[in-house]
């Protein structure tokens, strides 16, 4: 097997991908003796295939990184998911592992094999790995009518199957007391494939680092994952499979160290500082919080194909939950209040998609989402009292504050692929969205993409699309603000608007020209007008993201991407122009300061997730059985409030460039086989760098980047 690196046409959509290069259709790794093996193989390949046209990205931008890919990046497939999606051009990052694609705020839908996961309450933790992962894409742009609600970027994870008949055992680890072993299991018998993978992670460092320190005090996480996927080949036509994955992640919760309660602190609004049981000081390192997450999925799909159909339903089912618990004292004495929060949220839903060919020049799709969440709140708050003159008591207040809600969701779209003449594929259709949440709202959305290919060596796409998304409905906050009224934890104010669905108009063109042999470069620019524009802040002690509403939103960009592979050498680099903007914010205004409120309602300012420029490059050498490869990130800076002005989001962090290095050798071990070892180093230059300083429209604390580790890796096969 041979692999190269290049940027590679699909219909109508780029794919930045590194690429096994087959001789045999079937993958070519397969006895060829075992006939029936053999033809098995090739008909989960054709039904894959049939899969994906389905869900052809028509129009869009799509961005595919393999697992050969994943494993030339430095850590590998033990790194987090949103380490591995980074590496495509647009994307931004920020803190508790936060993406922003073009400039949006989450708004990302996360699929397997094409089936949509529902969104959870996770904040810190990764529930999927890149483990599972055969290939790991994203989809962005102006999407086709299949794709809704979470339109800024789709991360559709292709998994693994059995047919490689082999097992992997690693062991990964090295600075910050990391220890991550983990463990994949394949096999096939007959008709049947089977792929399963478990991990664990302990780490000193959990969530980014609040003071910029190489080992946080009080920030140990523990986290573990499964995942598994089943299949079954029915017959020539259809194939039935079973999909399930759960975490489980635990967090403390770093504080900057170094300050007093009694100075640094929450004061009444006497100004004076909290006394609670007559303590009236404490050091901010002596905080103990906690954030519990666990998510469980199970997605359950039947896919059958024929000459000129494919179809596929699926039943997908997700539950997650979050159990923060406070430092009741440390907490009063500099937040004044102390708050104990359970929530969760339980989803499932039906999704049906086909594809019919209808003729040479006309193919035609369709589809039906239906979703149904529950979402739970249980808070327990512990305040202070504050009397008329505003001073506030010694002895703490438990609030009680529970709720529950429920949600639908119902998609329906049809589209069609129309070829008026060979080099021209336009792809238009209509897409119908209705949410029954907090709000009822609904929208009929038209698209129209198109992909022309004048020559060989050029590609050019564009397209228009509507937009509808809705804020994420077990993020919305349920708190009842009354009752905090007279204590420490008074709301500014009490208006609450529930958030809007944004709804926008995208705009996309881009073109892709291979130059030399090898070397391929592309260039995609995007404008995106909005009305109710979504974003999300972290307000209070548990850190849980709250959705709010921008009045009106402009989003505009350009992104640049290019590959080269010759040989054994292979690069890539991507460097992203984006420019965010809000006015007037309409929702969830109780989390806000009424002069930010007052400024805003008559001024765009940037959104916190902005940053101007973004890059990420990388390149990768083989020789024999050895690998070495590095990869950067650079930022020319989040948002932060301009500390001359006091302009909301008026100022930005400084920029920064991470570099992170890899070195990968298959060690033969006589009798044993062969092992392979990797050793990596995040952050090469020790790079100390913000990634938030604390200000901001709906920032919390303070966080810093990684600062520079060392990591060995040790895998082996049977």
């Amino acid at each position: 097997m041979s692999f190269k690196l290049g940027l590679l046409v699909g219909t109508g959509a780029f794919a930045l991908a590194v690429a096994p290069a087959f001789a045999d259709p079937a993958g070519g790794e397969v006895d060829g003796s075992a006939s029936s093996v053999r033809e098995i193989v090739v008909t989960a390949q054709r039904l894959n295939n049939a899969r994906s046209t389905i869900e052809a990205s028509l129009g869009a931008t799509t961005y595919t990184l393999t697992n050969q890919a994943i494993e030339s990046l430095p850590g590998g497939d033990n790194a987090g998911l949103n380490q591995v999606v980074l590496q495509t051009p647009g994307v931004t990052q920020d803190s508790f592992g936060q993406l922003h694609v073009r400039g949006d705020h989450a708004n990302i839908q996360y699929r397997i094999n094409n089936v949509i996961l529902p969104e959870g309450l996770a904040v810190f933790g990764q529930t999927l790995s890149p483990r599972l992962a055969d290939s790991v894409e994203l989809i962005t742009g102006a999407l086709p009518a299949q794709y809704g609600l979470r339109t800024a970027g789709i991360v559709n994870i292709k998994t693994k199957s059995g047919f490689g008949d082999e097992s992997r055992a690693s062991l990964y680890g090295g600075s910050n007391g990391t220890i991550q072993p983990s463990l994949e299991i394949s096999g096939s018998k007959d008709a049947n494939s089977w792929f399963l993978s478990g991990s664990y992670l302990q780490s000193d460092v959990g969530i980014e680092s609040p003071d910029g320190s190489a080992r946080p005090v009080y920030d140990q996480t523990r986290q573990y994952q499964a995942f598994g996927y089943f299949d079954h080949i029915i017959d020539p036509q259809s194939r039935a499979e079973l999909i399930f994955g759960a975490s489980d992640q635990r967090f403390q919760i770093p504080q900057r160290s170094g300050l007093h309660a009694n100075t640094d602190g929450f004061t009444d609004l006497a100004g004076d500082p909290l006394t609670v049981n007559g303590t009236a000081d404490f050091l901010s390192q002596d905080i103990k919080s906690t954030q519990h997450e666990t998510t469980d999925f199970g997605i359950a799909s039947y896919t059958r194909a024929t000459e000129n159909a494919s179809m596929q339903l699926s039943a997908f089912a997700r539950y997650s939950s979050l159990d923060y618990q406070p430092d009741v004292l440390g907490e009063l004495l500099f937040n004044g209040i102390a708050q104990q929060a359970r929530k969760a949220d339980t989803a499932f839903g039906l999704q049906a998609e086909g594809v019919y060919h209808l003729n040479d020049r006309h193919t035609v799709r369709g589809g039906v989402i239906v979703q149904f969440d529950r979402s739970t709140s249980d808070t327990t708050s512990e305040v202070l009292a504050v009397d008329g003159a505003g001073h506030a008591a010694n002895t703490p207040s438990v609030i009680i504050d529970n709720g529950a809600r429920n949600a639908q969701s119902y998609s329906a779209y049809v589209q069609d692929e129309w070829k008026p003449i060979e080099a021209l594929t336009i792809n238009y259709g209509l897409r119908f969205d209705l949410v029954d949440a907090l709000r009822n709202e609904n929208q009929l959305s038209p698209r129209l993409n198109f992909v022309w290919t004048p020559t060989e060596s050029t590609t050019l796409h564009g397209g228009y699309s509507r937009y509808f998304t809705p804020p994420s409905f077990e993020l919305v906050t349920s708190q009842t603000l009354t009752k905090f009224v007279g204590t420490t934890a008074a709301p500014i104010s009490l208006t609450n608007t529930t958030p809007f669905a944004e709804r926008a108009d995208y705009f996309d063109l881009g073109v892709q020209q291979k130059l030399l042999p090898g070397l391929t470069l592309g260039v995609d620019a995007y404008y995106r007008k909005s009305r109710n524009l979504l974003d999300e802040g972290q307000f209070g002690a548990p850190i849980i993201l709250t959705p709010f509403n921008y009045r009106d939103g402009r989003v505009q960009g350009i992104d640049f991407s290019s590959t080269y592979a010759r040989g054994a050498f292979s690069a890539y680099a991507n460097f992203a122009i984006s420019k965010a903007e809000g006015r007037d914010i309409v929702s969830s205004q109780f989390n806000f300061d009424p002069g930010d409120l007052a400024y805003m309602a008559g001024h765009y300012i940037f959104v916190d997730h902005d940053q101007r420029y973004t890059a990420s490059a990388g390149a990768s050498y083989h020789w024999g059985p050895t690998r070495l490869s590095a990869d950067l990130l650079y930022g020319s800076g989040l948002r932060a409030d301009d500390p001359v002005t006091g302009i909301p989001n008026g100022g930005k962090v400084p920029a920064y460039t991470q570099v992170n290095t890899s070195l990968s050798h298959k060690l033969e071990l006589p009798g044993a086989g062969a092992l392979d070892v990797r050793f990596d180093i995040v952050n090469l230059f020790d790079e100390k760098y913000l990634i938030r300083d604390g200000t901001g429209v709906g920032v919390g604390q303070p966080q810093w980047g990684p600062r520079r580790g060392f990591f060995v890796g040790l895998s082996k096969t049977f």
